[in-house]
């Protein structure tokens, strides 16, 4: 029986504000989550408890496998998406375990720091490649974080601090680029809405290009990462972090190991390329098969192709999971030359799947709470705040922040993008059409922002994961530099609505950046985190 008087009423808030604030709270994230669940399964079965346990039983079952409406066991099919996602995830443990066994993590430390001797070298890196692997959020922060964690750590630089590079960059940079998952995602979301309002001067991949100009947080975002690699900026908890690294604790080991940090014996006979190699492979079959499972829907479909359409069709989950099964089978015969022997080996691949338990179990968890604050209609509630508000001056100004506010409650920029979309192109038509790109950029930047304070964000998740740091310590160090950027994109949006012009709202985001960057440069030049080194 559910309690459908819930739904997209104020106590639809309830699940998201109990599991995000006692995540920051108490800091134990799997505690929170299930707390969250708990209490939203309650208001959606009005308080029963038989019937709650049987409606979790079935969220937890469907986050496996799509329970049809017939109820016959053999209608039941692989919920492929998720299932996909957490074999990508074992498989990616599994293939740094069998590289740390071939000493190639080892040995591509000692060459990044025979090459990359400095701070912040090391952490420009970082940057570079999350900029360079565009393709998708998800593979973004896992290759990234396994390639560079050997550098950061060698450099002294707390886990903490990788995550937020990792993370700042994975969804600013997809959000903007056309040619990745995201890019396609929205695209396709464009076309329906210009469709919708009849609008035919402009292409969707022509607005979506003038929508990334306008994105202002994941601009921001961006400079803010590239200037704190390059200045060693440290504020916040990401102060705390950094100081305790300095000390050599690189993540709080007072809470045990966080996921992907294997504890298997390494090989002194390692290269580089033990390392490399698999993740060079693991990157091309992944583009690989995300271009190849788009042209394969367009070919179904009848229709040439085209790479954007490829994209936006693409099959994703499918796509990592091939590449990461190609990528571990590259490490492992890699693994061969040093005979180590089938247990070690197979003991290896064991210890380094069972590393990413942790971040399987958080995945689960925030993707059941998820599926039940859908349920609660949390987002349809937050939309319904702007009903009314028809000013264009605070259109873009409220757009962002209740963007921003429905990813954090929501922990998904997908699901804001996909509900707040349409009704920014809705009201920007009812009130001043012109408005309707500058509306609709703001949403995409408040997204983003809420997506990178959320901790259960699935991205936020993965970014922790592939820089091995503890998931809320990543949540709190990033938040200041996610406040940071707000404000500053907040107040540029502010200047683009009071101003009408697109133009004075970016010289007021450069100049706001400017003037940031350059305090917080100066603040830490003058009490640096590296000077007692």
């Amino acid at each position: 029986m559910e309690l459908t008087s819930y739904a997209a009423s104020p106590l639809s808030l309830l699940a998201p504000i109990i599991a995000i604030g006692l995540a920051i709270l108490t800091r134990r994230v799997m505690l929170s989550l299930g707390l969250g669940i708990v209490s939203g399964a309650l208001l959606l079965n009005g308080f029963a408890p038989i019937a709650t346990l049987d409606y979790l039983w079935q969220q937890l079952v469907a986050v496996f496998v799509e329970l049809p409406e017939s109820g016959h066991f053999s209608d039941v099919t692989l919920n492929s998406w998720n299932v996909y996602i957490l074999l990508f995830l074992l498989a990616l443990g599994a293939m740094v375990g069998v590289i740390t066994l071939a000493g190639g993590t080892r040995a591509f430390g000692n060459w990044a720091r025979e090459r990359v001797t400095t701070r912040r070298g090391s952490q420009l890196m970082t940057v570079m490649l999350g900029v360079f692997i565009f393709i998708d959020d998800y593979f973004n922060s896992l290759a990234v974080g396994n390639i560079c964690r050997p550098l950061t750590d060698r450099q002294g630089l707390s886990r903490a601090r990788l995550a937020y590079l990792i993370d700042s960059t994975a969804a600013p940079v997809c959000v903007l680029t056309p040619i990745s998952s995201w890019g396609a995602y929205i695209i396709s979301l464009i076309a329906g809405i210009l469709a919708t309002h009849h609008i035919t001067d402009i292409s969707p991949f022509g607005a979506f290009l003038e929508l990334s100009a306008l994105n202002y947080y994941a601009i921001a975002a961006l400079v803010l990462v590239i200037a704190s690699a390059w200045f060693d900026i440290n504020f916040g908890a990401m102060r705390r972090h950094a100081v305790a690294a300095r000390d050599g604790e690189l993540f709080d080991a007072s809470r045990g190991n966080p996921p992907g940090n294997t504890h298997v014996e390494e090989s002194k006979r390692g290269r580089p390329m033990d390392l490399l190699i698999p993740i060079v492979v693991l990157v091309i079959a992944t583009f690989f098969m995300i271009v190849q499972t788009g042209a394969s829907a367009l070919a179904a479909d009848g229709e040439a192709f085209d790479i954007i359409r490829a994209f936006e069709l693409t099959d994703v989950a499918k796509s990592l999971i091939i590449g990461g099964a190609i990528g571990l089978l590259t490490a492992v015969l890699m693994l061969l030359r040093h005979r180590m022997g089938m247990s070690r080996s197979v003991g290896a691949i064991v210890q380094g799947a069972r590393s990413m338990m942790p971040a399987v179990y958080i995945l689960i968890f925030a993707w059941l709470l998820t599926g039940i604050i859908g349920s609660l209609g949390t987002g349809q509630y937050l939309a319904t705040l702007v009903d009314g508000v028809v000013s264009p001056t605070w259109l873009p100004m409220l757009l962002f922040v209740l963007s921003g506010l429905m990813a954090f409650a929501t922990g998904t920029s997908w699901g804001t993008f996909g509900i707040m979309l349409p009704i920014a192109g809705d009201m920007a038509a009812a009130t001043e059409i012109s408005m309707m790109l500058p509306m609709m950029g703001a949403v995409l930047a408040g997204s983003v922002f809420g997506d990178h304070c959320s901790p259960i964000s699935d991205t936020t998740i993965l970014s922790s994961t592939g820089a091995s740091c503890h998931h809320i310590d990543h949540v709190m160090t990033q938040l200041p530099y996610a406040l940071l950027g707000a404000a500053i994109s907040l107040l540029a949006y502010l200047v683009m609505g009071l101003t009408d012009s697109t133009l004075f709202g970016w010289l007021s985001l450069a100049g706001l950046l400017f003037v940031s960057i350059a305090w917080l440069a100066r603040r830490e030049r003058a009490n640096p985190v590296v000077a007692r080194i």
